[in-house]
């Protein structure tokens, strides 16, 4: 989603569901001339009923979850200010952490996959990217379509990454072009996680019937 005008954010926030409706009074704060946003604190995730997200992932505020997306175990969300927007069959694995700016929010596109302990803050992740295990994609990031940020990367605020490329390091800098097998493995990737995440759920709904099955015969 790109929503370039204060107007048109103003637009998806008021229609952002809350959790109490009408809003409540803003309680007083201790620094009222510092940013925070009482009406994204109250607001309501939004999630598509065929997302899966694990048992003990933190999904809070502003956040957005598209078709067959996930979210794994011990995740944090945290749309407190700006949104979260997560792609249509994009994994975010287990351990990693979604944040926002004032001003920016923080968008994963489509059949992205976010390794494990991968941070992205206010930055924007374009479709069939990956981020690696440990990585972090700072403020204003813009990681272009199928690109690959390496293990352990830290990627500088405003940085531009062009697509299908390799950027490694401490700051990352760009190492290659990937070659057309390469770009094959990064889809293997957010493909296993679809339907790892279609598994969970099928799982979860077996223990569930039986347990519902086994009160109802107590």
């Amino acid at each position: 989603m790109s929503i370039d005008s204060d107007n048109s954010k103003e637009i998806l926030f008021s229609n952002w569901p809350l959790r109490i409706s009408p809003l409540p009074p803003a309680p007083e704060v201790s620094y009222p001339d510092v940013h925070w946003d009482w009406s994204a604190v109250n607001s309501v995730p939004v999630i598509d009923p065929t997302a899966w997200v694990a048992d003990g992932a933190v999904v809070i505020g502003r956040v957005r979850l598209k078709a067959r997306s996930s979210i794994w175990f011990g995740c944090i969300l945290r749309g407190d200010q700006q949104w979260i927007e997560v792609g249509e069959e994009t994994n975010v694995q287990d351990g990693s952490i979604l944040h926002i700016e004032q001003d920016t929010p923080c968008i994963l596109g489509n059949r992205v996959t976010l390794g494990h302990r991968a941070t992205v803050h206010a930055a924007t992740i374009g479709d069939g990217a990956l981020i690696g295990i440990g990585a972090t994609v700072l403020s204003r990031c813009v990681i272009g379509e199928g690109a690959l940020i390496a293990a352990g990367a830290v990627v500088l605020e405003r940085t531009v990454v062009p697509a299908h490329t390799l950027w490694a390091g401490c700051p990352a800098r760009q190492i290659k072009e990937l070659s057309p097998e390469q770009q094959k493995r990064l889809a293997a990737t957010y493909q296993h996680y679809v339907n790892n995440a279609a598994a969970y759920r099928a799982a979860a709904s077996y223990v569930h019937r039986q347990t519902s099955d086994s009160c109802a015969t107590a």
